[in-house]
């Protein structure tokens, strides 16, 4: 498939490049420039069709993702559970939760020390 590519463009041009040494007068001059001009856009032409062909591709890639998206509400490259944080805090510090179920405990032993109050 890479000779029908690029071989078709590449022969082309090779002839026009021969063709300017065979003959450097007028006529050579002139096959050299329609059989590099005419190598060079068969070149091009299959360049733009293959950077369409792939454009196409990745449109059909990101159209699947989205169907995935649709249906199970995650992209498909995401996890399914989103990542949770998790916090390590230097040894003795308390957060307020922990903070405020102290004093709740310490009240609550202090009423039952005062028996009557």
């Amino acid at each position: 498939m890479l000779i029908i590519r690029y071989g078709i463009g590449g022969v082309m041009v090779l002839g026009g490049l021969i063709m300017l040494i065979v003959s450097p007068s007028g006529l050579g001059v002139e096959g050299f420039a329609m059989a590099v001009g005419g190598g060079l856009s068969v070149l091009l032409i299959n360049f733009l069709f293959r950077l369409g062909v792939e454009s196409d591709r990745e449109r059909q890639e990101e159209e699947r993702a989205r169907d995935y998206f649709d249906e199970h509400g995650v992209w498909p490259d995401e996890d399914d559970q989103p990542k949770r944080r998790t916090w390590v805090l230097p040894a003795g510090v308390k957060t307020y939760e922990q903070e405020q179920e102290e004093k709740r405990r310490h009240a609550q032993e202090e009423k039952r020390r005062r028996p009557g109050t």
